[in-house]
């Protein structure tokens, strides 16, 4: 079996461009990891675009959903890799992800953005 990696990345915010730029940053970043020959789940790159049909329809799961849906895919994921984007420090999807990796024993790694390229901290 492949070790897959949880790519943590703040994204809500009041401004939708702030939202869309977390998307964007953490589309990048999972590319640069899949570059370098990781397995990457990213589920903001992945529910983004479902949220924005979401918002469009009036429709939303609510956050009980997304816990969810996240801790089923933190269950198959070897580790975690936090994208430090602004915010991440205070982000309390972040904190809820590092709270389940570390009682599952799980390593967690941060990655930087530098010098517009990517940094494993």
């Amino acid at each position: 079996m492949k070790n897959i990696i949880y790519l943590a990345c703040p994204y809500s915010h009041v401004e939708m461009s702030i939202r869309i730029a977390r998307f964007e940053e953490s589309a990048r970043a999972a590319a640069y990891l899949i570059h370098q020959g990781m397995f990457v789940y990213s589920p903001i790159t992945m529910t983004h675009p479902i949220d924005l049909v979401m918002a469009d329809e009036g429709d939303t799961m609510g956050t009980d959903y997304w816990v969810d849906f996240d801790e089923a895919f933190m269950d198959v994921c070897a580790e975690m890799i936090i994208l430090t984007l602004p915010g991440w420090q205070q982000s309390r999807g972040i904190a809820r992800e590092i709270a389940y990796f570390e009682a599952a024993g799980k390593p967690i790694r941060f990655l930087e953005i530098k010098d517009h390229g990517f940094q494993m901290a």
